[in-house]
């Protein structure tokens, strides 16, 4: 037996070499070298690990003041043990005899485990038993929880209170680490003397109204009533999100103190802008004025800055863009703008060259269907620095890609990168500043977590002269009038899109492809008219030629997938058809709308559907109902969540791990507010900041 104790012991030592996690976790009462590695597998690699690993849900397994002894109720009883047998039958069972402090009789019956619950269920013993009271010849609980008091003030944990339920798999469960395992564990770490360091500011704990940190971690596992467990979730969400935004500052701190690489732009305008806002058909909105004076403001300062510019659908983002690059450009600094699809890199690259005109700006386009010997003069001019702005697509991202003085990063729909992308061309630069832009209007909250250490930027007013774009939804009984007012328009000189989720038929999903709607608004519906279709699985050249037809009018109807929702901008195009528009997000939707409407004409969006989910209808409903693209993102967060708005994980920010943008939006800001006030940390909370957050880098810097 020595022996074996002792071979014992030299494994343990090998592990927790090799992984000190399992050493710290064996140091734990009532942890051994088994159960540590269940742990491990949970995710749980050290003591803060397993208190931070917050119960799912909770079980009310309290007293009631006045107990309800009826069949169908859950409840929780004090019995005493009168008497056990084995009951032989249809199904063999054990039956123990028991009575209520109030005197009633209560049999608990168990199926399975007949030897083990005997040797437990011993006469004269008491226990605090959960369940569900059921009738079946006398009053009965079949396989309750239960718990044995030693005394009348004995302790429970597993019933009698509010009792914790936390996650886990099956393959944990089967091997003794279920709930009531982590509750032994949890329990035992809790009333012994470990302590953690706090990690809010004394005074801000105060001020904030918020437990301690042990006191939090003990309510959160064990609360003695509701309300002490509302207070424990409280600090928690507080704590993290305050922890959370401490992070997001230090990383906008330290890019404030990186000095630039290349000289700060020089005060004063832009004489480029100047000569392009003269020739301009419109005047630039309030709000496009104010945005750009901000963003060239820090230009000329002496550290590299981060913008997000966010604005609605026509808000104006990209003159902005342009106007920015104009006074880096006069300033001899390269510029870059990233956009995620060819469509869209396209689209800029037009409207730069057309606005610009012979400005003498050197203007280059830089994507993967460029041929070889185009791409390696772009190429040669960007690293002579002879380009002044590239636009582009993940070519950008290339190592072949060099600049001579990149000192601009634009990136537009920013949310569609990953970070190392982002970062990846940042490199490229000497310290570059970067402005991220999105359409998709991201609500505050979001803004708060996943972009706290940008500055925002945001535009909500739309150029003079636009026309309200009308939203109706149709049934399929409608389309013969639908056609028929698509003609009136087309007739008169308008063009049309009609968007279709899917390119070819799926058995999955009951929509009809664009290829095959094509087919049909072409030969039978509209043979008179020039319908295109144009979607993301075509070639290149195809693609370019399809679009450049419909901008140039020559083609009335382009038949498409969302390969239009973002950036295309043809003003002659007043009616947007939107086919299975139950199956579209609420961004995706608004999106394709603002493909209309460019221009002075009066435009329309029209959403075919039928019945759809309670979802559907209120993703449909909202579209009708507002055509103001931050309302619009408030609902999406409401129905979708924090994950999928971002495009980047279903589960909103890393690291949050009890904290709900969605849930607890006011919390969200207080918790920023404070974070800018209470700069010194106790030390211990850059540790946690360092292991909880160093994966939650969402920003541009």
């Amino acid at each position: 037996m020595k022996k074996q104790q002792s071979s014992g012991t030299r494994s343990k030592g090998s592990s927790a070499k090799t992984n000190p996690a399992l050493a710290e976790l064996t140091s734990i009462a009532g942890v051994g070298p088994a159960r540590a590695e269940l742990l491990l597998a949970a995710g749980i690699k050290s003591l803060e690990d397993l208190l931070y690993f917050f119960p799912r849900r909770y079980l009310d397994r309290t007293f009631a003041e006045s107990t309800v002894f009826r069949a169908g109720i859950e409840t929780t009883l004090i019995v005493t043990v009168q008497t056990a047998y084995l009951a032989h039958g249809r199904m063999s069972r054990l039956v123990v005899q028991t009575r209520t402090m109030q005197g009633e009789p209560l049999s608990l019956v168990f199926f399975r485990g007949a030897q083990y619950f005997r040797r437990v269920f011993v006469k004269d013993a008491t226990f605090v038993v959960s369940g569900k009271l059921e009738f079946y010849g006398g009053m009965q609980m079949v396989h309750p929880d239960f718990e044995e008091l030693d005394s009348e003030d004995a302790e429970t944990i597993h019933v009698g209170r509010i009792v914790p339920v936390y996650p886990g798999s099956e393959a944990l469960k089967k091997k003794g680490l279920d709930s009531r395992g982590f509750r032994r564990i949890l329990h035992s770490v809790l009333e012994s003397s470990v302590t953690l360091p706090d990690l809010l500011p004394d005074g801000l704990v105060k001020s904030a109204r918020v437990l301690d940190r042990m006191q939090s971690l003990h309510a959160i596992h064990f609360p003695q009533n509701k309300e002490e467990l509302a207070l424990a979730r409280h600090t928690l969400k507080f704590e993290e999100l305050f922890l959370f935004s401490a992070h997001m500052k230090q990383k906008r701190d330290e890019r404030l103190r990186e000095p630039r690489m290349l000289w700060p732009l020089a005060p004063g305008k832009s004489k480029q802008f100047d000569s392009l806002r003269a020739r301009l058909p419109f005047q630039l909105t309030t709000e496009q004025d104010k945005a750009i004076l901000a963003i060239l403001k820090e230009g000329t300062t002496d550290h590299a800055f981060a913008f997000l510019l966010q604005g609605d659908v026509g808000s104006g983002k990209t003159l902005v863009a342009l106007a920015s690059m104009l006074h880096y450009t006069e300033n001899r600094v390269q510029c870059a703008m990233l956009a995620p699809t060819e469509v869209l890199a396209r689209q800029h690259f037009r409207t730069f060259v057309d606005l610009l005109g012979l400005s003498g700006v050197q203007v280059d386009l830089l994507i993967s269907a460029d041929s070889k010997k185009s791409k390696a003069q772009v190429l040669d001019r960007l690293a002579r620095g002879e380009t002044d702005i590239v636009i582009g697509t993940h070519s950008l991202l290339e190592p072949e890609v060099v600049f001579e003085s990149l000192g601009l990063v634009i990136i537009d729909e920013q949310h569609r990168f990953g970070v190392e992308q982002r970062e990846s061309l940042r490199r490229k630069g000497k310290n570059p500043d970067v402005i991220g832009m999105t359409a998709t209007p991201i609500p505050r909250t979001l803004c708060l977590t996943e972009f706290a250490d940008l500055s925002l930027v945001t535009l909500k007013e739309k150029p003079a002269g636009r026309v309200p774009i009308k939203t109706i939804r149709l049934a399929e009984d409608r389309r013969p009038g639908l056609y028929k007012s698509i003609r009136n328009h087309v007739s008169n000189g308008r063009q049309c899109y009609i968007v279709y989720p899917v390119i070819e038929e799926s058995e999955k999903l009951d929509v009809r492809a664009a290829t095959d709607a094509y087919e049909e608004l072409r030969t039978s519906i509209f043979p008179d008219l020039k319908v295109e279709l144009l979607h993301g699985k075509m070639k290149t050249e195809d693609k370019d030629r399809v679009f450049r037809e419909f901008r140039a009018g020559r083609v009335q109807i382009l038949v498409s997938t969302t390969v239009i929702e973002v950036g295309v901008d043809v003003a002659n195009a007043t009616i947007m058809v939107i086919e299975h528009a139950d199956r579209f997000g609420i961004s995706q939707l608004h999106q394709l709308r603002g493909r209309v409407g460019r221009g002075s004409e009066e435009s329309f969006c029209i959403l075919m559907a039928g019945e759809t989910t309670e979802d559907g209808e209120e993703r449909l409903n909202a579209i009708v109902n507002s055509d103001n693209g931050f309302e619009l993102a408030e609902v999406d967060l409401k129905i979708r969540g924090p994950g999928e708005i971002l495009g980047k994980r279903q589960h909103g920010v890393d690291g949050l791990r009890i904290a709900s943008l969605l849930e607890d939006r006011k919390l969200v800001e207080e918790s920023f507010a404070a974070a800018n006030e209470w700069t010194d940390l106790p030390p211990g909370a850059l540790e946690f900041i360092k292991n909880r957050f160093s994966s939650a880098e969402q920003s541009l810097s």
